[in-house]
């Protein structure tokens, strides 16, 4: 893990999952700003979800992302991730979003066409009606903006 992404990861919360003394899976849920259709969304972005490559398909993850998901619904607008593993957490009801993916510079929205169809979002009771056609942008960090 590069210093950037590590420090993509703070302030979170963190879900860990241990068995046996060991931390099997994890993520971390990260404040961070969406715009979409006019509106500015407080939006739960999810980091760093991994679980031990040999457990993986035994549940564990899923653990973490129910609890992740429900931390999420209660505290966020929206959730989102950038994943090239989509079918896990479409399981889960994350939503990949269809529309051009951007990130906001200091020179305006600049789109990021290597994210589109990575990027996926989750509803709360607190989100509003979603385009998942419409444009979506987060605000620009070093290394891996989504």
């Amino acid at each position: 893990m590069s210093d950037e992404d590590w420090a993509h990861m703070l302030p979170a919360v963190h879900f860990l999952l241990k068995a046996e003394g060991e931390i099997v899976s994890h993520a971390a849920v990260v404040e961070r700003e969406l715009h979409t259709g006019g509106r500015h969304l407080s939006t739960g972005f999810v980091e760093n979800m991994a679980t031990l490559p040999e457990l993986q398909g035994t549940g564990f993850g899923t653990r973490v992302l129910r609890a992740v998901n429900e931390h999420i619904a209660a505290v966020y607008q929206l959730g989102a991730l950038d994943t090239s593993r989509s079918a896990f957490y479409e399981r889960h009801g994350w939503r990949v979003w269809r529309g051009p993916i951007c990130v906001r510079t200091e020179d305006g929205e600049v789109r990021t066409p290597e994210e589109e169809g990575a990027v996926m979002v989750l509803a709360t009771p607190t989100s509003p009606s979603l385009d998942l056609d419409a444009p979506i942008s987060c605000e620009w960090r070093p290394g891996d903006v989504w």
